[in-house]
């Protein structure tokens, strides 16, 4: 039974600017919040049950105890809030029972951390009605064993550092070796940039073996080099001791992508205290490296998909600085910089190529650099 007054959490999800692939690989990435998210309203209970509800899944309610989790246990959108409860308990917090009701207004499987927002959210709440303050850099590292160990996705800890720690106004530039986080300032629209999300309604899962063999295809490369982990690589000239062309290619997408951040992430913090003008001179050379990146990920990485490049391809020749592929991969969204006068007519050249190859229509989201996680009440 309820026991407590409802507390209500959101936490957002996210874009990244630069970066994929690169966390888990020890390497940087620089994502910013979105203003959508999910919110979860949460309501202790004294009885070790944890009841979860979902406005998207209105006829999958799941009650379980509390001490029967266990990584397999449940399936399904309810693997996700309850691996955070089995993580946080397993990382030695008392956490009590509790009911939450999620609802969300990310597009799910599109590329945006949907996943990783509900993570969030419920831990924020699971820690608030149980009294037990984390840290939310330790935070997102319970999220992150929740959704790899609970529910077998290999990701690494973007997502979940993206949704607790972002700024309003700002990129994050998370250097997932060693978690040194940096805020970036990162205002688009005031130097007449449009920042749009772009759905190609291809939806994709990360509990998947496409992901789980490119991270041990990384893993394989990094053991050839004699170095723990890709991103600690910033010489390409080291890719010549890799004789497999594959490993190869692997590896120079890790290297590169990390460099790509910080490169964006120098020119935001140079560009941040100089005016509107200076500021937009930047964007043509962010838009260049959104592209290369997109081809990175597309052919030395091999996850992106045939909505994602036609995307890309079609929002550049309609006006935009530039664009790339955003998430996982093999499904998703595309993430475009476009001059603000331009937006509606990459809009609409995006959609009608879509239309001309039969494709469902993709759907648009603008991404406005926004706060973290937070209680709303």
């Amino acid at each position: 039974m309820n026991t407590a007054a409802t507390e209500v959490w959101f936490a957002p999800g996210r874009a990244n600017l630069m970066g994929e692939h690169t966390d888990y690989n020890q390497g940087f990435v620089l994502p910013f919040a979105l203003a959508q998210g999910v919110t979860a309203a949460a309501s202790g209970r004294d009885d070790d049950l944890l009841v979860l509800r979902s406005k998207q899944a209105p006829d999958d309610p799941v009650t379980v105890r509390l001490d029967s989790l266990a990584p397999g246990s449940v399936t399904g959108w309810a693997a996700y809030p309850a691996g955070v409860a089995w993580a946080l308990r397993a990382a030695g917090h008392a956490v009590r029972g509790a009911s939450l009701d999620v609802d969300s207004d990310l597009p799910a499987g599109a590329g945006v951390s949907s996943s990783a927002a509900l993570e969030c959210s419920v831990a924020l709440a699971l820690c608030s009605l149980s009294d037990a303050p984390v840290p939310r850099q330790a935070l997102a590292a319970i999220a992150r064993r929740a959704e790899n160990e609970f529910v077998g996705a290999p990701t690494g800890i973007i997502d979940q550092s993206a949704a607790l720690l972002c700024e309003q106004d700002h990129a994050l530039l998370l250097d997932c070796g060693t978690l040194a986080a940096t805020q970036v300032p990162f205002r688009p629209a005031a130097a007449g940039v449009s920042a749009l999300v772009i759905d190609t309604r291809v939806t994709h899962s990360l509990v998947s073996g496409e992901y789980a063999a490119r991270r041990g295809e990384c893993e394989a490369a990094a053991r050839l080099l004699g170095v723990p982990a890709l991103g600690v690589v910033t010489d390409l000239g080291v890719l010549d001791r890799l004789t497999d062309p594959l490993l190869r290619r692997r590896a120079m997408h890790v290297i590169t992508d990390s460099a790509r951040a910080r490169a964006i992430a120098a020119a935001l913090e140079a560009a941040g205290a100089q005016g509107n003008t200076a500021k937009r001179k930047i964007y043509p050379f962010i838009g260049k490296l959104l592209v290369e990146g997109h081809a990175s990920l597309r052919d030395d990485f091999e996850v992106s998909w045939r909505e994602a490049d036609v995307t890309v391809e079609t929002a550049v020749a309609a006006g935009a600085y530039g664009a790339k592929m955003i998430g996982g991969g093999f499904g998703g969204s595309v993430l475009a910089l476009v001059p603000a006068a331009n937006a509606g007519t990459v809009r609409t050249a995006v959609t009608e190529t879509f239309a001309a190859r039969g494709w469902a229509p993709p759907e648009f989201l603008d991404a406005v650099p926004s706060p973290p996680a937070r209680r709303l009440s």
